[in-house]
């Protein structure tokens, strides 16, 4: 089954994600760009929540923020997240800068902490890089969109395209996960995909994406993935 990644932006949201049955809880600010990252003391609470829940209990992630390719600024701002004691650190792969270089200074970091890449389908992407991450010990990939008032993913890339992105990073052993301003109806066709998890934000909010999350609205989308 395709599992479900709820991105929140407060310790509240987290707990809402949680009851709501998502599989991966995604710390991630809204309101500081595309893949926001949360204020260092605020995720140190979040780890220690995160901590607190029963068994069995989601995967936690968080993200490193809209920093650009650069080794220099990547590796610092992982390690920072890292040491805090969060499992899964997700990096967003933007246009500015090295990508390839960020990938292979990151070996040490994907020993020891599952490292996520974010390509993001409006800036470009290079796939190419898919065996790039694998080789670096990366644990996944994931497609998300930087402009969220441009519209969803499938406005930017068919189905067919992100199958085949599932395909390959799946045959790398990557896992894979699709996101980028997700909508209720989009869960059947992608979910027909196969990629590990989809990504939500905005449709689990009430009005924008920096809205306040709605429990009704998580739920809507547990039951969408639980029957597709």
């Amino acid at each position: 089954m395709t599992g479900f990644l709820a991105s929140v932006a407060t310790l509240d949201e987290m707990e809402v994600a949680r009851a709501g049955g998502a599989d991966i809880v995604d710390l991630k600010d809204p309101s500081r760009g595309a893949l926001g990252a949360w204020e260092i003391p605020a995720l140190q609470k979040a780890v220690a929540l995160w901590w607190s829940w029963n068994e069995p209990k989601p995967t936690l992630s968080a993200t490193i923020g809209d920093l650009p390719a650069d080794p220099a600024v990547i590796v610092p701002a992982v390690e920072k997240v890292a040491s805090k004691g969060v499992p899964m650190i997700k990096i967003g792969l933007f246009p500015a800068g090295d990508p390839l270089a960020v990938i292979d200074t990151l070996r040490d970091a994907a020993s020891e902490t599952e490292l996520i890449a974010v390509f993001l389908a409006d800036r470009e992407p290079d796939f190419d890089l898919l065996p790039e991450l694998a080789a670096a010990g990366f644990a996944g990939a994931m497609i998300d969109t930087a402009d969220k008032a441009s519209g969803g993913v499938r406005r930017i890339m068919g189905d067919a395209e992100l199958g085949g992105f599932v395909k390959r990073a799946s045959a790398l052993g990557l896992r894979t996960g699709l996101a980028g301003s997700l909508r209720l109806t989009d869960v059947g066709a992608l979910a027909a995909l196969k990629p590990d998890y989809l990504g939500f934000r905005g449709a689990l909010c009430a009005g924008a994406r920096t809205g306040r999350m709605d429990p009704a609205a998580v739920a809507r989308v547990r039951t969408a993935l639980g029957s597709a």
